[in-house]
């Protein structure tokens, strides 16, 4: 589906206009959303707006890291919007150009159409021009990873508490594990949008930029935050998983301690058992007749002060 936004000169706000008619001198600046496009409407980004083949090809070729590219006047811009529960990433382009900007994405975008709808509904079009469009995008994209970090914190926060009291080492220690994956997931989208910040806010090629200098630093102050979270949190799933390793060796420990014993006390029983099984014609326990209860009670005898002595020394607790 492809849908557009322009604005004229006087500040009126016109809605799914003809491509031709965006080009017109009363229309001051243009939003096109390439909306999960057909094969003929991706066309359009080379015969009709021209743009870099370059560029083109990322828009094709999934799953491309969050950059920032220039071509003359156009910049191509590659972001990710993450899913909440999944974490799955959705590539999300746009071009940023003099007069207008290009969005284009192969899956429903709710971020999109946020900003879509907050152009619609609210009077800001009449302040305000493409590159903050381009501003409002990054700015509700990044947004949306902070409830994902938070919900993370939250699991981690009570796996810590549930540590103190819960036996399953193995099934906490495999949440630990899927936690640290999701961190990673999460950190290969950020780090490379806090970087695509950077970049924006130290280049000169975007005459836009200067002009709203404030609004993109603040989301570069917010991709810090989010990196900082992320190494933090991942410092504690490594915590959590070193705690969960020492409390599994202790318990191995302790149940090989406990096994050491056992066969430590029956190993003297099962040498008095292996003398006097020897099939020897002339021994003279054999022909006693209170040898067999007397042999019994040395074992006895062997195995109880062997038990009590190591209880004594605590190699039972």
């Amino acid at each position: 589906m492809l849908r557009t936004l322009a604005v004229t000169q006087n500040g009126k706000l016109l809605e799914n206009i003809s491509l031709q008619n965006l080009t017109g001198p009363d229309i001051k600046w243009f939003w096109v959303d390439f909306d999960c496009p057909s094969p003929d409407e991706v066309e359009l980004l080379d015969s009709y707006f021209h743009f870099h083949p370059l560029a083109i090809e990322d828009c094709m070729h999934l799953l491309q890291r969050p950059k920032i590219d220039h071509y003359d006047e156009t910049h191509f811009f590659v972001i990710h919007s993450l899913h909440p529960e999944t974490l799955k990433a959705e590539e999300i382009d746009f071009f940023l150009g003099p007069r207008g900007i290009v969005t284009f994405h192969l899956a429903p975008s709710l971020e999109i159409e946020e900003v879509w709808k907050q152009f619609q509904e609210a009077a800001i079009y009449q302040e305000k021009d493409h590159n903050y469009v381009a501003y409002s995008l990054l700015d509700k994209l990044v947004d949306t990873y902070f409830p994902i970090l938070y919900r993370i914190e939250d699991e981690l926060n009570e796996l810590e508490s549930e540590g103190e009291v819960n036996v399953d080492i193995q099934s906490m220690t495999e949440q630990v594990y899927d936690i640290r994956a999701e961190l990673l997931r999460l950190r290969r989208t950020v780090i490379p949008t806090r970087d695509l910040l950077y970049r924006i806010l130290s280049s000169d090629k975007i005459p836009g930029v200067k002009e709203q200098h404030a609004y993109f630093a603040d989301i570069h102050d917010h991709l810090l935050k989010l990196t900082e979270m992320i190494e933090s949190n991942r410092e504690m799933t490594a915590d959590l998983r070193d705690s969960y390793d020492s409390l599994r060796s202790n318990r191995m420990n302790a149940i090989m301690k406990t096994l050491t014993v056992i066969t430590t006390i029956f190993m003297p029983l099962t040498f008095i058992a292996g003398i006097y099984g020897m099939n020897f014609e002339y021994m003279p326990e054999l022909h006693t007749h209170w040898g067999y209860y007397g042999v019994m009670g040395v074992m006895l005898a062997v195995g109880f002060g062997m038990y009590f002595w190591f209880k004594r020394k605590g190699w039972f607790d």
